[in-house]
């Protein structure tokens, strides 16, 4: 049971919704409306390595050869 990134077509609010079915109606939960996108969603993973490991790994994705694009809301 995926949970889903949306924001909403009318009022702009982003939000999250867990999905059971395909056929399911996604409703903003602010304004109601039914018309949303689905957003392109990242995920995070804690290593328990530290800061420095967690930087390093972000580096690593957020360059060029690592097919990162937007990390950390810096756009390359």
């Amino acid at each position: 049971m995926p949970i889903y990134e949306y924001v909403c077509d009318k009022c702009h609010t982003p939000f999250e919704k867990l999905v059971l079915k395909k056929s399911q109606e996604i409703a903003c939960p602010k304004c109601a409306s039914k018309k949303n996108t689905l957003q392109l969603s990242v995920f995070s993973a804690s290593t328990g390595a530290g800061k420095a490991a967690a930087d390093r790994a972000n580096a690593i994705a957020c360059s060029p050869s690592g097919g990162g694009g937007c990390c950390g809301g810096h756009c390359h």
